[in-house]
């Protein structure tokens, strides 16, 4: 079915960083898989009054196990195409989970 994209992260410190495109209003949250080395989401909430940007954060923060405190938009909270960045956590801990979740 094609090759495998791998989410592009950036280590700097004791965080990690990534590129997020979000579909709001979608029917459920869902990740949907890597695209151009960022990792697609879809998400029911509507991006309204930062309700989309407050989801986004949540699920990020549920679906890596982390707290939610160490969970941020570092850039892009008024786009689809977002920056997470992730406090405490290094690449390859948040590569292994992204694609845990990502697994069948």
């Amino acid at each position: 079915m094609g090759t495998e994209q791998t989410l592009a992260v950036k280590q700097a410190g004791d965080a990690v960083s990534f590129e997020v495109r979000v579909v709001p209003r979608a029917s459920r949250t869902a990740l949907k898989g890597v695209s151009d080395g960022a990792l697609k989401v879809s998400l029911t909430a509507p991006p309204v009054d930062g309700a989309a940007n407050a989801a986004l954060c949540d699920f990020v923060a549920a679906t890596l196990d982390v707290p939610r405190r160490t969970v941020e938009i570092a850039h892009g909270e008024r786009s689809k195409r977002k920056t997470v960045r992730v406090l405490g956590m290094d690449a390859a801990t948040l590569s292994a989970k992204i694609a845990a979740a990502l697994a069948p």
